[in-house]
């Protein structure tokens, strides 16, 4: 399902994409950055390095969708796939892809547990066939100040926590990673996993978790997550930072109290529970207000653009934080 009227996160009318260049419905365009300057932006991707050798892993997606939207203009698929944080593969941007080949991600399996009237666990392939998938298209935001738009496609983390019937006493939604330091090499060193203590760890508050922006990811660009981007299910929120999508999820729990979040852990001082995307609100090293959209182009075609409150979700999500103050919970 797309989102079809015109918001503020909606890119100027001097960006779009023509639709001959968009994803279809089976099938998508490859190598969207050929010959286009990839080796910019600190070594974003290299052309032709065959960063991503496991292409052919990844399998077409059955989803929905309507006619592409023609006021975003997508990130290509090499960069979104080789310009990743997923510290379990190391900190380096190109380590994720370079790393994390050998993931095993079938089997999978999801358990949902805690403050849920039927817990349970789903195989996560068999949910992929069983749930009706679509795409989103969603511009991300990287709290270092960069930003890309990426075809999702997935379903409602909503509509999903509903088959395990949440009680009154769900006031919040824990996720947590695959921990396997034999395949996650970052889980083994904490120097080379960012000084994180593992097993990665995050949290949404219920209401947020059930707002239909918010998905469990399964794939992007017409095909299966590969492993750099959290195969083989992942969290999207797209009016908050990167770092709340956590990848690789293994574990779901509903709870009554705010659950602790690896990034908020490791530096508090830096990094709140919420996470939402407030350019008023400078980073303790860089400022908020504004970013790099990651698109087509090479390095010289880059520009700083503004950034948006809630990521240009204001509209849909800003009732969520009524009367808070979001200087106070960042």
């Amino acid at each position: 399902m797309l989102i079809k009227s015109r918001k503020q996160s909606d890119l100027p009318e001097n960006q779009i994409t023509p639709e001959s260049a968009y994803v279809s419905r089976r099938s998508v365009i490859r190598g969207l950055g050929a010959g286009l300057g990839l080796a910019g932006l600190g070594g974003l991707v290299t052309a032709g390095t065959g960063a991503f050798a496991a292409e052919a892993k990844r399998k077409p997606l059955d989803f929905t969708r309507d006619k592409p939207d023609p006021d975003l203009v997508l990130t290509p698929e090499a960069k979104v796939t080789n310009h990743n944080n997923f510290y379990e593969f190391g900190t380096g941007k190109t380590d994720p892809a370079q790393n994390s080949q050998d993931l095993k991600v079938e089997p999978w399996t999801l358990t949902v547990e805690g403050e849920v009237a039927k817990p349970g666990t789903v195989d996560v392939w068999k949910l992929m066939a069983d749930t009706n998938l679509e795409e989103r298209i969603y511009r991300m935001r990287c709290v270092e100040a960069w930003s890309m738009v990426i075809p999702w496609v997935g379903f409602e983390l909503g509509k999903f926590l509903a088959r395990f019937e949440p009680t009154s006493r769900a006031k919040y939604v824990a996720f947590e990673t695959l921990y396997d330091p034999q395949q996650m090499p970052g889980q083994r060193n904490r120097i080379v996993g960012g000084g994180i203590d593992y097993p990665y760890v995050e949290g949404l508050r219920i209401d947020e978790a059930m707002h239909p922006l918010s998905i469990l990811s399964v794939g992007l660009y017409g095909k299966t997550l590969p492993p750099q981007n959290g195969a083989p299910i992942r969290l999207v929120v797209p009016w908050k930072y990167g770092f709340k999508g956590i990848k690789s999820i293994v574990k779901i729990k509903l709870v009554e109290k705010m659950p602790p979040t690896s990034w908020n852990k490791l530096l508090p001082q830096e990094y709140g529970f919420y996470a939402n995307v407030n350019p008023a609100v400078d980073h303790p090293r860089w400022s908020q207000a504004s970013e790099r959209f990651i698109g087509p182009g090479g390095l010289f075609s880059v520009k700083r653009q503004k950034t948006l409150p809630f990521n240009g979700y204001g509209e849909e999500v800003a009732s969520l934080y009524t009367n808070m103050d979001l200087r106070k919970f960042y």
